[in-house]
């Protein structure tokens, strides 16, 4: 260490010495605006790369070796936090290299799922935007530093808890320029120098000057006490990830190898090949694809995340932890239906989810595609118990309209029973009758069961019977088919 005092290195030294329980946050520490302190107690600085890897690769599949990259240097950034802590500040070395990132992989691939995994698990506050909503200027669309002030709110006002927070970024590529000096790109490339200020080390007003009520209060505290409070918030050891698809990349990277697209394996799918030339990016392949080159430097840490094929999709979904299958299990739960699935069911979703080209999302829509008429009309019937399998994914209006039709079949039966002790049986022709008639007739089946078979007790209850068979033709001609029924068989009786 030639750059460093000698009380530097006898701090390091010190540091070195400590167990990991040793070096805890001393109270306060953590900042000098106002706002609650912020203790280790709060914010798990004690997670190991391993377990933050075991935790994430349980509800992320096909990411394993994403996984590891991330879930290393998020625990790198706030263990080292942590050590740094328990150093004077005005005995800290002066520059600040965080492991900002940057996640490259199409859509639906699982980007801000783990991002927002790891902050759930470590405690701190996340914000989230997407990089074209800012321009230069700010206020066409956004102002970058409301990312900052944005986490404040996250952190429920805790400014020293927000100095420790999460900022992610998606759609960082639609930010890169293509070279030129006027029009957007000049927009483009003011959003990069701003947002690499903050990735650095930057301090931010909490008050911004187009906030009115913000102002108006502020000069109000200012009559009143003579002095004008800046609350402001740091942005040194907030961890900055920033996301995109890059889906021009793999030609920039190909170009700079020398390579042409003809020369690639034909027997291999597309996503093999990109994810293979993606893994050799360098980063004057991002400055040639639009950004600067301070903006890259502040982003040192890139990791590339595989596109999902079919059995990727198939395993989240039969992962424990997949929130598609166990969030529209809940939707049906909160009806009292229980909801399940086969597991070629599920392969068949997610060979149609793979033709959606859109990751994990493809996943959401074909379970609503399949199942939004199932939510909508079971709930009203008595129906407690929905198993999708193939028969049903293949044919779902058939299968709901079946399952709809004994349901109020079944209510029938049970309401004439109860009432008139008898237990009346439809024969299959006459439930398929009454499905088409209450269709044609824009009724529903147990209505038209009551209007057609509520009479029938007086004749049943003559011949002493307790059950009573509907064929089709009772469903055609009730009054005709009952009468009869009676004069051909009230003598057997």
């Amino acid at each position: 260490m030639t750059n460093s005092s000698p009380d530097h290195e006898k701090i390091f030294d010190e540091i070195l010495k400590m167990n990991p329980e040793e070096a805890q946050v001393k109270p306060g520490i953590l900042g000098d605006n106002n706002g609650t302190k912020i203790h280790e107690s709060n914010i798990n600085f004690n997670l190991l790369p391993e377990e933050l890897e075991e935790y994430l690769n349980r509800y992320v599949i096909g990411q394993e070796s994403a996984i590891e990259m991330i879930a290393t240097k998020v625990c790198t950034h706030f263990n080292r936090m942590k050590i740094e802590m328990t150093i004077p500040e005005d005995q800290r070395i002066v520059g600040n290299i965080k492991s900002n990132m940057l996640l490259i992989g199409p859509t639906g691939v699982g980007k801000t799922y783990i991002i927002k995994l790891i902050a759930n698990k470590i405690g701190v506050p996340f914000v989230k935007a997407d990089a074209t909503k800012f321009s230069e200027t700010g206020y066409v669309g956004g102002d970058v530093e409301d990312l900052v002030r944005e986490l404040v709110y996250e952190a429920d006002g805790d400014i020293s808890k927000a100095e420790y927070g999460i900022i992610y970024i998606d759609e960082i590529d639609k930010i890169a320029s293509s070279g030129n000096l006027t029009g957007p790109d000049v927009s483009r490339t003011g959003v990069q120098r701003n947002l690499l200020k903050l990735m650095e080390e930057s301090e931010v007003d909490l008050k911004t000057p187009h906030d009115l009520a913000s102002q108006v209060e502020a000069a109000m505290e200012a009559q009143r006490t003579g002095k004008v409070t800046r609350k402001k918030i740091n942005t040194k050891n907030i961890l900055f990830i920033v996301s995109g698809a890059f889906s021009s990349l793999p030609e920039i990277i190909n170009k700079r190898l020398n390579r042409q697209s003809i020369g690639f394996d034909k027997e291999r799918t597309d996503s093999s090949q990109k994810h293979e030339i993606l893994n050799q990016l360098k980063t004057e392949d991002l400055i040639e694809f639009g950004f600067e080159s301070e903006f890259i430097g502040r982003l040192p840490v890139s990791v590339i995340l595989n596109e999902l094929d079919v059995d990727g999709l198939y395993k989240i979904l039969k992962n424990s932890h997949s929130t598609v299958v166990f969030g529209k299990k809940m939707d049906f739960k909160a009806y009292g239906i229980e909801l399940d699935f086969s597991d070629d069911a599920l392969m068949i979703l997610a060979l149609r989810a793979h033709k959606e080209k859109t990751g994990a999302r493809g996943l959401l829509s074909v379970f609503e595609k399949l199942l939004i008429k199932f939510e909508k009309r079971l709930p009203s019937t008595g129906i407690k118990n929905l198993f999708v399998d193939i028969t049903l994914v293949n044919n779902p209006d058939n299968i709901l309209d079946s399952q709809i039709l004994e349901d109020s079949i079944n209510k029938f039966q049970k309401e004439f029973l109860i009432e008139h002790g008898i237990y009346l049986l439809f024969e299959d022709n006459a439930k398929e009758k009454l499905r088409v008639k209450a269709k044609e007739l824009n009724v529903k089946v147990r209505d038209l069961c009551n209007d057609l078979f509520k009479d029938f007790f007086h004749g049943i209850r003559l011949m002493e019977l307790e059950n009573f068979t509907i064929t089709e033709e009772a469903v055609d001609r009730p009054k005709e088919y009952l009468d009869s029924y009676i004069k051909e068989n009230y003598k057997k009786y």
